[in-house]
């Protein structure tokens, strides 16, 4: 939650330079971070890969990415042309230790030719199988100074780990050559504004804070939903499974948001000790418990906007018998002071009706009994929803009178929009996250204990799910809202999910 601050010159090298990730999100967000001239003049941006010839190439490469993916197009030619100086490209293999000490001696080179300082920022948009080996490398050609000298600082991309001993592997092995201060793991939905916006609504208004506990709220729901499949990561799937790919993260993270208590200042420990007493205030489940509070799904073939789509199993890289979840629900307690009592249902899935991602704060009814005397025999719940995606925004659900004779109540929304108020073109998460990680500002970012505290919770629904495997897959078509188990676990607690 950083507000402006001065931003030092630095190297920044991608790792992974030509992939994916690196030509969606990491060169356009920096592109437009250029264009809004929030990067100093002199920094410069170092694609590291396998496979290429030179900076020209490279340079082409990402001029090829950015007209199809920056965020305002057209992309003029002085932009690009001013953008491209800064667009450096290094050939290595990421085992190669040689390859680092090479990579050392170029930047040096970059850095005395462009009066760079010496700072570096090292992205690793690699599988995660090879993060160890480039952090150990790393650390061998002397790029790293965790005390004296010009700061260095790594990001990692999600996952953070398969479970909870991978996860303590994985932190072991950063936090040999990096100090945690160092550490940036980015999840990038925290860089969303309606996620930043959930503490500035909580504590910057008089009107919810003081509603934003048991005594109020009935229960919380908090729904990812993609209406694409898996498209063409069947194989990392096969391994993951909604469970770990949204829900241990993205999903978790949403939570801490809503259910936090207050922090002293938004200062980077402040916060995240505050999300850390929400993980480890959920109450843990025996396998029982799991089986009864958490529901997996797998979608089949269906119609999603109108379009025929085939099933999970028959997806590229798929097992064509395979158990692998690609929706979950679960219902999770939180016990502590705030919000015992209240349940936390969370959702996840491929192939659902529509995208949306949403945080719905649904309050207690009050009595109706003054209103069933004039005919009134049900009113619906208040309901406070924040939009993450695609519609970003806020509304709030309330009774109001139908005008006439008859006393007759109805549900009304008050509906905030970001795109409306705040103009169409709002910056990109990892516009904000990268400029925090330049910053040196970790508040959005997942610290270690942080990351762990997760994966207790996790873990055991894994191995209970392990141990038990679904006898139904695939239990959803696509295009739906998921398996009818889903419905029932909050039947079951007399409630039902919204319909976004």
């Amino acid at each position: 939650m950083s507000s402006a601050i001065s931003t030092d010159p630095a190297t920044m090298v991608i790792f992974g330079g030509s992939g994916d990730l690196s030509k969606r999100k990491l060169v356009p967000a920096l592109f437009e971070l250029h264009r809004e001239k929030q990067l100093p003049p002199t920094t410069a941006i170092v694609g590291y890969a396998r496979t290429g010839e030179s900076d020209e190439t490279y340079r082409a490469e990402m001029k090829a990415a950015l007209a199809e993916f920056a965020r305002k197009k057209p992309v003029e030619e002085a932009e690009w042309t001013s953008f491209a100086s800064r667009l450096f490209f290094f050939r290595g293999d990421l085992t190669i230790p040689k390859n680092f000490t090479d990579l050392k001696a170029r930047l040096g080179a970059i850095e005395k030719e462009r009066g760079l300082p010496g700072n570096r920022l090292f992205y690793l948009a690699i599988p995660p199988s090879s993060i160890g080996v480039v952090v150990k490398n790393l650390g061998q050609a002397g790029f790293v100074y965790r005390v004296d000298g010009p700061w260095s600082r790594v990001i990692v991309e999600k996952p953070f780990g398969r479970d909870l001993q991978t996860a303590r592997a994985l932190n072991e092995e950063l936090s040999q050559v990096f100090a945690e201060r160092q550490i940036f793991r980015i999840d990038h939905y925290l860089g969303k504004e309606t996620t930043q916006n959930i503490l500035v609504l909580r504590l910057g208004n008089g009107i919810f804070e003081p509603l934003w506990n048991r005594r109020y709220v009935d229960h919380v729901q908090i729904t990812v939903a993609e209406s694409i499949g898996v498209e063409n990561r069947g194989k990392f799937y096969e391994e993951a499974g909604v469970l770990r790919d949204i829900i241990q993260n993205h999903v978790l993270q949403l939570l801490c948001l809503v259910a936090m208590e207050p922090p002293v200042a938004f200062d980077p420990d402040a916060v995240r000790d505050e999300k850390v007493k929400v993980l480890r205030s959920i109450q843990p489940q025996s396998g029982e418990e799991i089986l009864r509070d958490s529901v997996r799904g797998q979608y089949g073939p269906g119609a999603v906007d109108g379009k025929t789509v085939v099933g999970y199993r028959a997806e590229k890289d798929v097992n064509p018998m395979s158990l692998r979840e690609t929706y979950a629900a679960w219902k999770v307690q939180i016990e502590n002071w705030r919000w015992a009592g209240v349940p936390f249902y969370l959702r996840a899935g491929k192939r659902l009706q529509k995208r949306v991602t949403e945080i719905a704060i649904q309050f207690k009814t009050p009595p109706i009994a003054l209103f069933r005397q004039v005919g009134v025999l049900r009113q619906e719940p208040n309901a406070l929803v924040l939009r993450i995606q695609p519609d970003e925004g806020i509304a709030l659900k309330f009774g109001a009178k139908v005008p006439g004779p008859v006393t007759k109540i109805d549900p009304v929304t008050m509906d905030f929009r970001y795109s409306e108020f705040f103009g169409a073109s709002q910056p990109e998460a990892y516009e904000r996250l990268l400029m925090d990680a330049i910053h040196g500002d970790s508040t959005l970012f997942a610290r270690r204990d942080e990351v762990e505290a997760a994966w207790e919770h996790v873990t055991p629904l894994l191995d209970v799910w392990r141990d038990n495997p679904p006898l139904d897959h695939p239990n959803y078509e696509a295009g739906t809202w998921g398996p009818d188990a889903s419905v029932a676990l909050l039947a079951r607690d007399g409630r039902r999910w919204r319909r976004p």
